[in-house]
């Protein structure tokens, strides 16, 4: 039974979930939007606002927290610098998805993850 089991394994192990979602969160910071698997774009979601939320304070030790997970020195620049002050107004829900169909290869559910203008 999975009772009070949140969140998606992914078909990984925690180690390497978490090196996914810091991988995709560096990516997404970097592109501005992402094509993923639904699923993981639904995990990712929590992961990267959570980041844009320290983002937006804007100090020293919410760029050392932020640095655990985003570790390219110019992700993490743009993430405090242009990121965090755009949605510095917005009360939450910096993200969205958007489903794109399904996958050729395997028929996954495919989804496009983007972080809001403004």
């Amino acid at each position: 039974m999975r009772h009070r089991k949140a969140g998606r394994s992914l078909r990984r192990t925690s180690e390497q979930r978490l090196a996914l979602l810091r991988n995709l969160a560096t990516s997404l910071i970097e592109q501005g939007a992402i094509e993923t698997t639904e699923a993981k774009a639904k995990e990712l979601r929590p992961f990267v606002e959570k980041l844009i939320t320290k983002a937006r304070t804007g100090t020293l030790h919410a760029r050392r927290l932020a640095g655990k997970h985003v570790q390219k020195r110019a992700a993490a620049d743009k993430l405090f610098q242009v990121v965090g002050p755009k949605l510095a107004t917005r009360a939450g829900g910096y993200t969205r998805i958007l489903k794109t169909g399904h996958r050729k290869g395997d028929g996954a559910d495919m989804a496009r993850i983007e972080i809001i203008q403004g």
